[in-house]
């Protein structure tokens, strides 16, 4: 994209802008983190001594879901809604900010947001609601207003949500698709922005059932084939490979700059930049998983906990790590010409499997965001339905598509900055109000990982008996977990 315009006033550039100075500045960096290690200490490093298990889960989890959506479908659709621009985009953004060293706060970020997303999907499990199309909602708004009693910090999370995902996080990946297909294929911005809105039609006024499918398909197949040219990458620069992984982690403690006495800023900027595209990425904390976990027919809350935790495991430790390899064993680090986001990656690739690698690059992007914007709409529907009520949620749904198609079509021709400055602000309003409910309702998060590790342990199939916690009592349909 040669040119673009911003759509945002500069007066509320400067409210978003300092938004984001206070939450991702000082609160948010280290609520992330610290309810990550309170959870992780609390389980006893659940996503350390479960890993095993994690994959042992997920071989069998497209069986089970009796007509309705599969502990595999839940788990695509989240990856499908992670997997996007902010692995291949995010990464660059996240390197050309804040060095190298920010890709090993990413993976900090991952390896304690794997029980961050345990204990926020299994609460979403616990406190789902039957659906009459043989699936199940649930997410942040039910657990906190089943939970804590707070309606209205649910309908205030259910907000942020749906300006967030429906809004901000949808013109980021059709931004992102209509950069790279004008870089690749020199496809005006206008007009991939018309065909985005035309494929996406079919799909979101499908329903869920449609979009689940849709996000299992596509996900898989892609995230292999990404890999695996990762992985090529690697292999013709085997020999740099140390040299690459000792620059992430001097970048990341700031060792290089040291001498010149930038050494707090340098790790600073590292830190804020990984935390935040790790964040963006991987999601875990921020509240949006859960509203997919919900959806599966599990027998346990906790099951689809554990799958879930895997979603983190391989957006982030996984996918962006193929990136960060892709962009700093490419030698372009520094030289890209003042390109923005996705544009990076596609120059980095380039220069190691020639001219085929920026396409390649682009056909990614376009499949791996284009699934990000039927799960990013999926959540904003079952967030919106909750507000609504299912009985009057019809018309708000129909106002809420076309509002999503519009900002898909706008976003293709948006300034990319802009963008990214208001998804920051909308998902740290949304990771604040449900990290603090995820906390005030861990306790019980926690007894349900024991009543499954005690289940597992004498060698049975875990199952849930509601009835054995008081505080679900009246506030979960049993029926749901009938056994």
């Amino acid at each position: 994209m040669s040119e673009t315009t911003s759509i945002i006033p500069a007066p509320i550039l400067a409210l978003i802008d300092a938004g984001n100075g206070l939450l991702w500045g000082s609160v948010l960096i280290y609520l992330l983190i610290g309810a990550g290690l309170f959870f992780t200490v609390m389980t006893k490093g659940i996503q350390f001594r479960y890993f095993g298990h994690m994959w042992k889960l997920l071989a069998t989890s497209r069986q089970g879901s009796e007509g309705g959506i599969s502990s595999f479908q839940a788990l695509a659709t989240s990856l499908a809604a992670r997997v996007g621009t902010g692995n291949l985009a995010g990464v660059a953004v996240a390197i050309s900010l804040g060095g190298p060293g920010a890709i090993f706060w990413m993976w900090m970020t991952a390896l304690v947001g794997m029980s961050t997303s345990f204990i926020e999907s299994t609460l979403a499990q616990a406190y789902k609601v039957s659906h009459d199309d043989n699936t199940f909602r649930g997410g942040p708004a039910y657990y906190i207003e089943k939970g804590l009693g707070q309606r209205w910090m649910a309908i205030l999370f259910s907000v942020c949500l749906i300006i967030a995902f429906g809004l901000a996080f949808n013109s980021v990946q059709s931004n992102s698709i209509a950069l790279a297909m004008e870089q690749a294929f020199s496809v005006p911005p206008w007009i991939m922005g018309v065909t985005l809105v035309v494929v996406m039609v079919p799909i979101i006024f499908g329903g869920m059932k449609r979009i689940t499918r849709t996000a299992e398909l596509i996900v898989p197949i892609m995230a292999l084939l990404y890999l695996l040219l990762a992985i090529f990458v690697v292999a013709i620069n085997i020999t740099e490979l140390p040299a690459a992984l000792g620059t992430i982690f001097r970048s990341a403690f700031g060792l290089e700059q040291a001498a010149g006495g930038a050494l707090g800023y340098t790790i600073a900027q590292a830190m804020m930049n990984g935390i935040k595209r790790g964040l963006f990425s991987n999601e875990a904390g921020m509240g949006s998983a859960p509203n997919a976990a919900a959806m599966a027919t599990t027998r346990h809350p906790a099951s689809q906990g554990f799958v879930q935790m895997l979603g983190v495991f391989i957006d982030t430790l996984v996918i962006c790590t193929a990136t960060a390899a892709i962009i700093i064993m490419s030698g372009t680090l520094g030289n890209d010409g003042g390109n923005d986001g996705i544009q990076i990656t596609q120059a980095a690739l380039t220069s190691q499997v020639g001219s085929w690698g920026g396409g390649f690059v682009a056909i990614a992007i376009l499949l791996f965001a284009f699934t990000s914007l039927v799960a990013n709409y999926s959540y904003g529907e079952s967030n919106i339905e909750y507000i609504s009520g299912k009985k009057n949620a019809k018309p708000v749904i129909m106002l809420y598509r076309f509002a999503v198609l519009g900002m898909v079509m706008l976003g293709a021709v948006a300034s990319l900055k802009n963008i990214w400055n208001f998804a920051d602000l909308s998902m740290g309003a949304m990771a604040l109000i449900n990290l603090i409910a995820i906390l005030l309702l861990s306790p019980l998060a926690f007894r349900i990982f024991k009543d499954y590790d005690r289940q597992h342990k004498a060698g049975q199939e875990p199952t849930f008996d509601p009835e054995k916690f008081p505080e679900l009592k009246g506030k979960v349909d049993p029926a749901i977990w009938k056994k």
